[in-house]
């Protein structure tokens, strides 16, 4: 991959927003090669999707997200891929992830509540023959998402001292 298209899908991967015009100032190109590079990389599969990080909180929508791990055994003749596809079909499911370490997979979901996530892992995830075990983790609180800072840091007022 040459340098230009490497800092084009940087750029992209940074803000989806950039328009080619503000890519061709950035990369040496000009606006018609970088919307026909973008186009490409689209048609070949690179790029896969357009992304927007909501922070839901801010709007008053209180979704519950949840880290699941799972021990997995393998049917015979299949791999991991199958049992993933099986698991990321779920709606509720943002992300299934490979692991190494103790765990074989990792699964990112979002419910409305600590229970719907609670039930989503007892009737769909541990039910499935492959799964061994399942360990659930629920997320507290987001900082940053995708390279995206949530929160502004809380800057600590110092109180004056007088001597």
């Amino acid at each position: 991959m040459n340098e230009k298209i490497r800092h084009i899908l940087e750029i992209l991967e940074n803000d989806a927003r950039t328009s080619p015009e503000e890519i061709a100032s950035l990369t040496d190109m000009s606006a018609e090669e970088v919307s026909q590079a973008i186009a490409k990389l689209e048609d070949t599969g690179v790029i896969r999707h357009y992304k927007t990080i909501v922070d839901w909180d801010l709007v008053g929508e209180n979704y519950v997200y949840a880290v699941i791990e799972l021990k997995v055994t393998l049917e015979r003749n299949q791999g991991y891929q199958a049992i993933a596809e099986r698991i990321y079909k779920f709606p509720e499911v943002r992300s299934v992830r490979l692991l190494s370490g103790n765990y074989d997979i990792s699964l990112t979901v979002r419910g409305k509540s600590m229970k719907d996530v609670a039930f989503f892992v007892a009737e769909k995830i541990a039910t499935l023959d492959q799964v061994q075990s399942t360990s659930t983790h629920f997320v507290l609180k987001t900082y940053k998402e995708d390279g995206v800072i949530l929160h502004e840091p809380e800057t600590i007022q110092r109180l004056p001292v007088s001597s």
